[in-house]
């Protein structure tokens, strides 16, 4: 039987044989790690600055990118300087966490520090209110994002943080690729957030970029050819024969698979009951780009509606007043918490004016967004479930940290009720407007102007110039299309898109409402864009009295609204075939009454206000596009994308699994050619996967005798895996000179070796350890030696 504290004959020549040095010659130096540490640290920030690539579409380069890479330049130049000094692990990321400290105090919080660079407690108090305001620039804003000092803040010490866990992680913990699957992730979060076509660009940079850091994490692993007493400067180093080149193959057919496969998977979809199921609920982007939701070929139910009020109103999330000639921008002002006594503060309107308030129930079922959608204009919301904040200036609610799928709410309104010759009598505008409701580009716009100058030529005041134009875009002119702007090159807001929509005369809601809103604008009103959702279609369903609307993903809708003098924002609806276009009953026409409590009496005639528009119904409007609103049926039981996204996670689930079998059979093959280093390291990953400490200061001898004395392992085979590994270790030159019988062990018998004491190992484990092993093995991410490796992991 072998003992651990005998060694072997032929290992006992070895280590026994005399080192001569030549007394003639300068002492050998060890070699030098340090341009692999280099090398290393210069690829961690390769990779750094290719996860932050997808965030450029999501966020306008600024300051915050030239101070996020300096930043992380700073943090690694660090790193590698500390680690050049054998620094211990939690020196070196203190010494980084200072300087990330010191550096997001002097840049941004100067006049709270001490000596304009040292944190103090003012600036650990000033510091949230920051990083408050850079996160509500995330949730009110849309792509792509004008950092502010709060939103500069929060990126640019998420950079530094990032540079310091990938150090760690990285150049410490010697762990490339957990470091990969954070890289991944963080690079698909902007992707996640402002969904668009591949970045094939970016996605090459960021795989070159993984691909360079793991050659380059494995090239600090490669030994001197000879032993470290021995190596000089020059002395080659022993390389696995295929490591550089499998790796570079699998990245390479990687890379390729993703390029070429990834376009042609369906996209998801959307379908009813998603919150449960494998597929995902419907989401709001608060901007103008509905085009693709609205050609999205599965159409669900996304909430359920109703109301006391005469007709079903329009649920808005977002309005959109600045317009910079391209796109139109959500209105980005201060919230109150809705809970609060201010919350959306009182409804000013003219005395003359008659007031009605009306209650609106919403349920949702499928569709999560941080934007609620609520009637207009809303005083008051009951029922929510997380933190809400009201806008006060457009009356639109939001969150931070809720969302709205799942909630059942009532939305209370009071609703301005003029009659004609009321808003006939009134100007459009207001003294307390925003100037970006006033705004239009400094960009040529003849074509736009001529045509509404032409429209509104016999209209003597505002209402009637815009109840022209409202019944010009919804004539026989124009026709309701969702292909014909994608077809024609104009599918967007801008003023070159309106200016072919004026003239091709098809388009959809968005093309209707943005050149409602320019026109309006050029005749001096204010105006601005509301997204949201029509009321929806009649269920059948009556619930406590009231007929429920059932509202689908493709009822998105987009139209303008305009300001008027002492009666508020009233919308309009310019787009053909939608809706009901606006219109008030004039004052010799008796009023209706409703379930609504007036709140001022004003006139005795009030009208159907304009905010509570007749639902949607295709019986109503024969002449609508079929695409609008009815796509085909969502099929029973699970869609094919279901499917495939089951599909999807069960191979992904299953790839840790497969990717391991694979490692661990090249090894045995590897073995079997007498390669005693991959003999040895499949033994120790095998220990790896099934928690078994193995240590970097243990030697093979001693790692050896601890697998025969506490897992049973074969002496046998551990005497004959520990001689070989020693034998490549120490003598090279007598293995390469003396062919199999000298330098590694013949035929099959390594590779039998390792079964046998990786066997011995898993059998005594516990089932729940072994299966464990086999689903999650944490060899691929865990290395043999490193700080994660050397601990006990618990059954």
């Amino acid at each position: 039987m072998w003992s651990p504290d005998v060694a072997h004959t032929d290992s006992v020549r070895v280590l026994a044989s005399p080192i001569t040095v030549d007394r003639g010659s300068p002492a050998p130096r060890p070699p030098r790690r340090g341009r692999a540490d280099l090398r290393l640290t210069i690829a961690v920030a390769a990779v750094l600055i290719a996860a932050m690539g997808p965030l450029l579409r999501v966020i306008a380069p600024g300051s915050w990118l030239a101070a996020g890479v300096l930043l992380a330049a700073l943090i690694l130049a660090a790193g590698y300087l500390a680690h050049r000094r054998r620094l211990p692990a939690v020196a070196v990321s203190g010494i980084q966490l200072l300087l990330w400290a010191v550096f997001l105090t002097a840049c941004y919080l100067p006049e709270t520090a001490l000596l304009w660079v040292l944190p103090t407690p003012e600036t650990l108090r000033e510091a949230p209110a920051l990083l408050t305001a850079g996160m509500n620039e995330i949730f009110v804003g849309t792509a792509p994002l004008s950092a502010g000092d709060g939103l500069t803040l929060l990126l640019v010490g998420a950079i530094g943080l990032f540079a310091i866990v990938l150090d760690h992680v990285v150049v410490t913990a010697r762990m490339p690729l957990l470091a990969v699957a954070g890289v991944v992730a963080v690079w698909l979060v902007p992707a996640l957030a402002a969904p668009s076509g591949m970045d094939v660009v970016s996605f090459a940079f960021l795989a070159a970029a993984i691909l360079f850091l793991l050659r380059a994490e494995t090239r600090t692993r490669e030994t001197p050819a000879v032993p470290p007493g021995r190596a000089t400067a020059a002395t080659p180093t022993v390389r696995r024969a295929g490591v550089g080149a499998t790796a570079v193959g699998i990245g390479a057919i990687a890379i390729v698979v993703a390029i070429t496969v990834t376009p042609l998977l369906p996209a998801p979809t959307m379908r009813a009951g998603a919150a449960g199921g494998l597929g995902t609920a419907a989401t709001i982007n608060p901007s103008l780009d509905l085009g693709e939701d609205l050609r999205r070929l599965n159409n669900i139910p996304v909430l359920y509606v109703r109301s006391n009020a005469p007709q079903a109103p329009y649920l808005r999330v977002a309005t959109l007043s600045s317009f910079d000639g391209s796109r139109w921008l959500p209105d980005r002002i201060r919230t109150l918490p809705l809970d609060s006594s201010y919350g959306f503060g009182e409804l000013r309107t003219d005395e003359s004016l008659r007031v009605t308030a009306y209650r609106t129930t919403v349920e949702v079922t499928n569709l999560a967004s941080a934007w609620l959608p609520v009637a207009f204009p809303a005083v008051a919301v009951e029922g929510l479930e997380g933190d809400w904040e009201a806008m006060p200036f457009n009356r639109t609610v939001v969150s931070q940290t809720a969302n709205s799928q799942g909630q059942s709410y009532e939305v209370q309104t009071h609703v301005p009720r003029p009659t004609r010759e009321q808003i006939r009598a009134t100007r459009a505008g207001g003294t307390v407007l925003r100037d970006a409701t006033y705004a239009l580009p400094d960009v040529p716009m003849d074509a736009i102007r001529q045509a509404a100058t032409a429209v509104t030529a016999g209209a003597e005041n505002d209402y009637d110039r815009l109840i022209a134009l409202q019944s010009w875009f919804r004539g026989d002119e124009f026709t309701y299309s969702l292909d014909a702007p994608v077809a024609d090159g104009f599918d967007g807001s801008g003023i070159e898109a309106i200016e072919q929509f004026v003239v091709q005369k098809e388009g959809y809601c968005v093309h209707f409402a943005s050149a409602f809103a320019v026109m309006a604008r050029l005749m001096g009103m204010p105006a601005r864009i509301v997204v949201g959702y029509l009321p929806g279609t009649g269920n059948g369903s009556i619930v406590e009295g009231q007929v429920q609307y059932q509202v689908t993903s493709d009822q998105l809708h987009a139209w303008p609204e305009v300001h008027f003098d002492g009666i508020g924002w009233v919308p309009f609806e310019p787009t053909k075939s939608l809706g009901t276009p606006t219109s008030f009953l004039p004052e010799r026409v008796a009023p209706t009454d409703d379930a609504g409590e007036d709140l001022t009496g004003g006139v005795e005639e009030p009208v159907a206000p304009s905010a509570s528009i007749a639902p949607t119904d295709p019986a109503m409007n024969p002449d609508r596009d079929d695409q609008a609103l009815s796509g085909p049926a969502t099929p029973a039981g699970i869609s094919l994308t279901g499917a495939l996204t089951a599909i999807a996670v069960l191979l992904l689930l299953a790839a840790p699994a497969a990717l391991r079998e694979i490692v661990r059979r090249r090894r045995l093959t590897a073995a079997r050619r007498g390669d005693a280093a991959s003999a040895w390291l499949g033994v120790r990953e095998a220990a790896v996967d099934l928690g078994i400490p193995v240590p970097a200061a243990e030697s093979p001898r001693a790692f050896g005798a601890r697998l025969i004395a506490e897992y049973d392992a074969p002496p046998d085979a551990v005497s004959l895996l520990v001689t070989a590994i020693e034998r490549a270790s120490y003598a090279p030159e007598a293995g390469a000179a003396g062919g199999a019988s000298a330098g590694a062990a013949p035929d099959s018998a390594l590779s039998n070796a390792v079964s046998a004491v990786t066997g011995a190992m898993s059998a005594s484990q516990s089932r729940g350890r072994r299966l464990l092993a086999t689903v999650v093995p944490r060899s691929l991410v865990v290395r043999p030696g490193s700080a994660y490796a050397a601990a006990r992991v618990p059954a």
